[in-house]
Order: C-alpha cells, then structure tokens, then sequence
C-alpha cells in the first residue's frame, strides 16, 4: 500500500498523532531486483526509466546478474515477435520482458514502466506488441544558420531556435522524450544543409565555421519556394552565435546520431532542390541545373555525408521546388546523378553499410521516378522509400484522406513513407486519441513503411510564447507532449485504448478527475478537424485555423484574414462528410436535398464539441499545478475559438441565403450570428492572450497580430449589413 502525505495527514487529525507515528514507521521499502542478458543502450535506458518509477512507488530497486524479479531479454522470434516486438509475461511474481531485438526489449520496459506506474506492480498485464507503423518519425525543418536555412527559417519560431540546433542538451532531452513516445527516426529537412554539415573533398572552402543568425528586420513575406533567404541585407546583417570549426560541428552531429542510436532513433536528412546557399558561388557552384560542377559537388556531398557520419541512416530528396522549367527527365537525370550516385559511391567504399535512400513523389511521378531510379532499387544495400504528402499541410482535416489513389497504384508493390503535416496546432495543446488512432488505421497499411509527423510553419524546438515560462523553457515537444505522445503511441500500436491514456492523464494530473480532462481535452481538440474538414484550404499558406488566416495571395483580400465571404467560397475538404454553403444555399432555395451534413450541422457539431469542453472545464480546480493550469486554459481557449467558428460558418450561411433570395430575414439572422461570432472570438484572444506571446510571424502566413485580426472580426459584420 502506498501511503500518501495526504492520507497521513488526514490520519492524523482523524486519530491524532501517535496513529501518524505507527503508521508511517510501517511503511517498509521493499528491494526488487532487475536483470539483462544484454548490456545495450536502449535496455539501460528502458531500465532507468523503470528504476525512476519503481524509486517513486517506495521500492528499491537493484539491477543484478540473474535471477531478479524482472529480466530483460532479447529472443528474437519469440511469441510471433517482429523487429521492435516485445513481450511481457508473468510467471509467479517473476515478471520476463522478452524483445526480437534490443529495441523491442526497450519498449516493453517502457511499456512495463508506464504500467507500473499508472497500476502498481500488481496490475501488470501480459501482453504480446509489434509495431503497426515499421516507421515513426519526426518531420524537423531544421535551422542550422542563416547561410544554410530550412524552408521555416523566415519565422519567429525558427529565429528563436537556431542556437538551440547546436545544443546537445536540446538534442538529449528531444531524442529521450521520441524514444518515450515510440519514435524510432528523425528527418533533418533543410534547403542545402552539406556546408554546415560536412567539409567535402574538392570543395573544402565550401564548409562553414561558427553558427550566424541574421540580425536584418525581415520582412514580413518571402518566396513560398524558398528563394530570397539568401538576400544580401539578411547575409550582410549577422551575429555569431556560437564559435565552432567545421571538424567540431561534425563531432557534435556524430555525438547527436549516436546518441539517438542508443534509443532507437535513426537520422535522415531531406533536402528541397536546386539550392545552395552556403557556398558563396565558390568554384563555380550555382542552382542552374545545366552546371556540371554543382552536379559534381552534389554528389561529393552526399557520399561525404556517410562518410562523415556512420550513423546516418539515409538522405532523401525533393525534385521540383528551384527547378523551374525543367521536365521531368532533366529533374530526374539530375537527381540520379547526383543524390542517388553520391549514395552508390558510398555503397561501394562501405559493402558492408545499409542505406536507405528517399525520394518524396511531388511535382513529379512515382512511376518514372522508379524508372530512373532502378539501379538503387535493385542494390542489395540499398532500400528505395518514395514520400507522399499524405493529408497535404492539414492532418487535423479529416480520418480519412483522398489524394493518394493513383499514387499507390503507381508504385508498383513498392513502400512508402507518408508526410503527416500538422500546420495547425502551434500553440495551444491538442489531443484527440480517437481522431488520430482512426486516422493511423485508414492509412493504406499494404504500401506504408511508416510516417513522419510535423510542420513546415514551425520548428518543433524549444518553445518561446509562453508568458510564464519554465526555466529553462519547455521544449515544445514536452510542452505538446499529449499530442506528440498519441501520434507516436498510436503509430506503434493503434489498439492501445483510451482507458490507458486516462490513467496517464491522472498520474500526471492527480488533483483533476482524468475521465473529465479527458472527455473536455478530446471535445475541445475536434474543433481542428471539424473546421478545417469545412474550411479546406489544403496548404500551409491557404488555411492557418488558430488566426483564421491565409497568405493574402489566397484570402481574395488585402489582409489574408478569411472573412464571411471566404467562408463562402471556400469548399469542404473531399472526405469531410460535409456540404459547402453554396450547395446548401442552392439546395434550400431549390428544394433538394443532400446525404452530407449542412453547413448548420457542422455549425452545431462545433458548439456540442466547444460546449461540452467549456462546460467540463469549468468542473475542473489546477489548484497549485501550473501545467494542469495552462491545460486547462489551452482547452478553454479552443473551445472558445469553436464557438466563434461555429458562429461564424452559421452566420456566412445565412449570409450567402440573403445574397441569393434577399429576404432580409437571412440578413438580419447573419448579423445576429456573427455578433455573436465576434464576441466569442474577443473572448478567445483575451484568454489566448493571458496565457502566449503576440504578435507572432509565421513564415507562410505572415504576421499574426490578434488585435488587427480583431477588428478585421468586427468588418465582417458591416460585409453583411452593407450587402
């Protein structure tokens, strides 16, 4: 029995002192011992993590040779296990965790943990686990330098963490938490990483010392391709942030991937092309895709890339992005000979290596593309992953997603790994299990080698909104755990029920009834999916839900804020269920009739899920937990930002009915609407605003400035009334 301070202090007014006194002189530590056959990084991990729990609930554990309480081992095969398999079995109050691999034996100690934890030695379940998703990684835009950015670095958010690229104690505590979640790979995207990574034969100027950030005031908009974050006012404005030679960042990045080996968790670096910022026009090198020697340099790089660091796992590549007016053969030839013959080279000097080479399917095609790419294909030492951008920028859209039908035709039997985008939810923390364990298992499972999840609008690094910060600050996968924790978790095993996920929630949150925090965060979290299944505007720069804004360019409007009549006009996402307010206009005013829900059903689907948030949350007392207090502030603002969507959607449909039947009925209850919209969005900021930092610039969509966003709320209700 655990005795808790609580209870002995209620002994204690209850039956007076002497009873305090006996009973907390009873309380008797029991040793535990724990065994490994095999002395690997991943099983001492998974062992300290069971030590910390065992430690918490009044034990003392003690790791021995043999013949301990709990072993560890690794038996490939065993119970039907797969790579990363693991079992948990019990015999007497011997508990055995057997893995195929070491990796699998770590997760069942992590599994074992986790139990331990949440139901006490005694409640410990047999249990047989394989990976659903062979892999489950991490989508990083990764700002290294201002001379070598990612497609994010024109962004607060990647601003703010440049020098934390360069942090081991970042990477540490970023590789520990993926490995926790049931992550097993991290992919580094970035335009031309190789002169912050490597010093390349040939090309040795190309390398850069020191690590730079930029210091120009940005503007507010760059290229959506990429270009101009080379501008000489950005490269000419820098402060050097960390002095550091080429030989010590390759030390440092060798540090990083070996740590992440000693968790399960690979390395891949995913370029976009042709860029090549960093070199300065050494030696001739520029992005035109005629020049023979970029082609040579290319290639040089990626064999150095290996060669540098032996445990990359792989590269992968993006055709399209700066290649403009060049077709596909030119694109591809220029692909093979340089990404694809950099990974031969280095096949050839290293027999004994695996790689894995990725090309990700976009302005291009899978069919020609394994075409080309045969020779790769077909060697031994090589395994061949195409990349398909599954829900396009919006996982948090709809379960069910409609864009990669030809494209699993096309590749022929071959895997592919799928881009889970979330360009949705930066700010406030989300959590829906069931959204994303039906999500996972819609994914076409036949063709999957796995997924990775993240953003192109933000840089999952450390966090830096928030206005009572941690010390140091939280990084954001930490701050976003319950998110990050679900698309790890449910990726590695989608049948993992929501009664564990409420017994997390209560042994980090004990002071709150974890059935209603989980119920009122679930609720709240719906009002993503629902809004963007209505409102679908499928890329990063033509929807951002948390501002209710696009990039101009996509807005039909000089401020990029969606007004009521870009409600209107912009369609459901294909799978939503859900009918477009011109539709639903034309059917009314017709007569018709239709099997997907209205745009007043989606309107009162998005206040039950909000009411039902807001009304539980309201039950809810942090008491003195300061991270249960923003929880709860995070699902209270989303709830209210689904109030105004709600509002706003019914209010653009009565709109769009005046505008065809002028029955100023429809204009009357339009104003009424978005009157109400307007006065739950004010709401929604004031709340938003005691709890984040604003403004924020965000590199697709541009500054998001709540008090501007504010009164272009108000404009929509003078759209309507001068109608």
């Amino acid at each position: 029995m655990k005795i808790t301070l609580t209870y002995l202090i209620r002994s204690l007014v209850r039956f007076g002192g002497l009873v305090l006194i006996v009973m907390a002189c009873s309380v008797q530590k029991k040793n535990i011992t724990i065994s490994t056959e095999t002395d690997d990084a991943e099983i001492r991990f998974a062992i300290e993590e069971l030590t910390a729990v065992l430690e918490q609930k009044g034990m003392e554990p003690q790791v021995v040779a043999e013949d301990a309480d709990i072993a560890f081992g690794v038996q490939p095969g065993t119970d039907g296990l797969k790579e990363e398999g693991f079992s948990i079995r019990k015999s007497g109050n011997r508990i055995q965790i057997f893995g195929h691999d070491a990796a699998g034996a770590m997760y069942g100690g992590l599994e074992l943990a986790e139990q331990v934890k949440v139901s006490g030695l005694e409640g410990v379940n047999e249990m047989t686990r394989n990976p659903y998703m062979e892999m489950r990684g991490t989508k990083f835009n990764i700002p290294l330098d201002v001379r070598t950015p990612s497609y994010t670095d024109v962004c607060d958010a990647a601003q703010q963490n440049i020098p934390e690229m360069w942090s081991f104690d970042f990477w540490k505590e970023y590789i520990d938490n993926l490995a926790r979640y049931r992550y097993n790979y991290i992919s580094l995207w970035s335009l031309h990483p190789f002169p912050s990574l490597v010093r390349v034969p040939d090309y040795p100027d190309v390398a850069l010392d020191d690590v730079q950030r930029s210091t120009v005031e940005f503007k507010e908009f760059y290229s959506l391709n990429g270009l101009g974050f080379d501008a000489p006012e950005i490269l000419e404005n820098i402060e050097i942030i960390k002095e550091i030679t080429m030989e010590e960042k390759i030390e440092f990045w060798k540090k990083v991937m070996e740590y992440g080996k000693s968790r399960n968790i690979d390395f891949y670096v995913v370029t976009w092309n042709i860029f090549v910022n960093g070199t300065g026009g050494k030696y001739g090198i520029t992005d035109e895709i005629s020049n023979e020697t970029t082609r040579d340099y290319f290639r040089k790089s990626v064999k150095q890339m290996f060669i540098s660091y032996p445990d990359l796992a792989g590269i992968g590549l993006t055709t399209g992005e700066n290649m403009h007016g060049s077709g596909f053969e030119e694109k591809e030839t220029w692909a093979f000979e340089t990404y694809a013959q950099g990974m031969l080279d280095a096949a050839a000097e290293m027999p004994d290596r695996k790689f894995t080479f990725i090309h990700r399917q976009h302005q291009t095609g899978a069919k020609d593309i394994a075409r080309k790419f045969k020779t790769l294909i077909e060697h031994p030492n090589i395994e061949f992953i195409f990349s398909f951008k599954y829900a396009k920028a919006h996982v948090f859209s709809a379960t069910e997603q409609p864009f990669h039908d030809e494209f699993v035709k096309d590749i022929e039997g071959m895997k592919t790994i799928w881009t889970l985008r979330n360009d949705d939810t930066y700010q406030y923390r989300w959590g829906a299990p069931d959204f994303v364990r039906d999500f996972i298992q819609n994914i076409p499972h036949e063709v999957s080698r796995g997924y990775y999840y993240g953003s192109d609008q933000w840089i999952w690094g450390r966090e830096f909104l928030s206005r009572d910060p941690e010390n140091p600050r939280q990084i954001e996968i930490v701050k976003h755990w319950y998110n990050w924790m679900l698309w790890g978790r449910l990726g590695y095993d989608p049948g993992l029920g929501n009664g564990r996920f409420v017994q997390i929630l209560q042994d980090k949150f004990p002071e709150a009834d974890a059935e209603k925090l989980f119920t009122a965060w679930q609720e709240a979290s719906m009002v993503y999916p629902t809004t963007t299944g209505f409102h679908w505007g499928s890329l990063d720069f033509q929807w951002y839900i948390e501002a209710c804004k696009s990039h101009p360019r996509y807005s039909m409007n000089e401020t990029g804020f969606h007004d009521v009549h870009r409600f209107i006009s912009l369609p459901p996402h294909l799978k939503s269920g859900f009918q477009s307010i011109p539709e639903y206009v034309k059917m009314t005013l017709e007569g018709g009739s239709s099997d997907l829900l209205s745009p007043l059903d989606v309107s009162r689907k998005l206040h039950g899920h909000s009411d039902k948030a807001l009304e539980i949350v309201e039950t809810l007392d942090a008491g003195e937990n300061k991270e249960l207090g923003v929880t709860l502030n995070d699902i209270r603002i989303i709830g209210l930002l689904g109030k105004y969507y709600a509002h706003k959607i019914t209010g653009a449909t009565n709109f769009a009915l005046y505008q065809e039947s002028k029955e100023k009925s429809y204009q009357d209850e339009a104003v009424n609407q978005l009157t109400k919209a307007q006065e739950y969005w004010q709401k929604y900021v004031e709340k938003a605003l005691l709890q984040n930092e604003n403004p924020l610039w965000l590199n697709r969509v541009g500054h998001v400035d709540f008090k501007k966003i504010s009164e272009w709320v108000k404009q929509d209700i003078e759209i309507v009334k001068s109608e």
